[in-house]
């Protein structure tokens, strides 16, 4: 038995050597930077240790409004494009002839790249000297006013910022929750129609308990993922995201490292540490409501 357990140790640490490597000691020492003051790289010093550096980007205004946008691109994006998805899902499910064909159309933005996808975007929505962009041309046809949605009010950036996330992410969702309602075991449904439940019974009774793993999965990834938003940002409103209002925090921890502002380790390394936290709070909140409402 102990020269069973010591094998599987060794099959293991070659991928224990590059975690360690690549993510855990990078994590220790973005932690130790960021409770030095004034840290250098080119010289590699620093003039005091404290918390100073936690003091002073929790008081900046451009982590401020970093931290609101990604908070309300979490807090919108992550519901809505996991509730579409599903009715997607479900709508292709019960599709018998041409499924594969419009399962392969709603996964093209998938493996697209996202800087593509961003052009597009400023075409249909974006304000020119030359036209108004193809969404203001349908405002107007129903007698709207013209909105500059890339560089106009907050919150139709906002709204921009969110449409366009959810866009990039809803195939990757759509292709699991398919994969998952194609395991449901059939002979429930069956013993359901037997029994004349009705369909919005059997998709809360059934469906959604079945395949209540792939959603929480789908919540959890969705979560880490929109909490990471930065490119989508610089596809939409460029590289300064903070003359544009539209930064995210890992852009400030960018920012603070490599932008206009940059040569900041220590403050960039307390921004990383603030979000990790974050992060990390988010997905234990959801692991401890999965053991209530997800079904294994």
């Amino acid at each position: 038995m102990e020269n069973k357990s010591l094998k599987g140790w060794l099959y293991l640490l070659p991928a224990l050597i590059l975690l360690g490597i690549f993510m855990v000691y990078p994590l220790i020492d973005v932690f130790v930077y960021s409770f030095e003051e004034g840290y250098n790289f080119a010289s590699q010093t620093y003039y005091g240790t404290g918390t100073y550096n936690y003091s002073y980007v929790l008081h900046d205004p451009y982590f401020l409004q970093a931290l609101k946008n990604t908070f309300l691109i979490v807090i919108i994006t992550v519901p809505l494009s996991t509730g579409i998805a599903l009715l997607i899902s479900v709508a292709l499910s019960s599709i018998t002839k041409l499924r594969d064909f419009f399962q392969t159309v709603y996964f093209l933005p998938y493996v697209t790249n996202t800087l593509a996808i961003g052009m597009v975007f400023m075409i249909l929505f974006k304000k020119t000297a030359y036209t108004d962009g193809m969404v203001n041309l349908l405002i107007n046809a129903f007698g709207g006013s013209s909105v500059d949605f890339i560089e106009g009010p907050y919150w139709a950036k906002m709204f921009v910022m969110c449409f366009y996330t959810i866009w990039v992410v809803m195939p990757f969702k759509i292709l699991i929750l398919t994969s998952a309602l194609a395991s449901v075991n059939q002979n429930y449904y069956n013993a359901a129609r037997v029994d004349g439940t009705g369909k919005f019974r059997i998709f809360t009774r059934i469906t959604l308990p079945m395949i209540s793993p792939s959603l929480f999965y789908l919540v959890i990834t969705g979560f880490i993922g929109a909490f990471k938003a930065y490119s989508d940002e610089v596809a939409l409103f460029g590289t300064n995201l903070n003359a544009a209002g539209m930064n995210t925090i890992v852009g400030y921890v960018y920012d603070m490292l490599y932008g206009d502002s940059g040569g900041f380790p220590s403050f960039a390394s307390a921004a990383a540490i603030i979000l990790f936290a974050i992060v990390l709070t988010i997905t234990c909140i959801n692991m401890l409501i999965r053991k209530k409402f997800v079904f294994v």
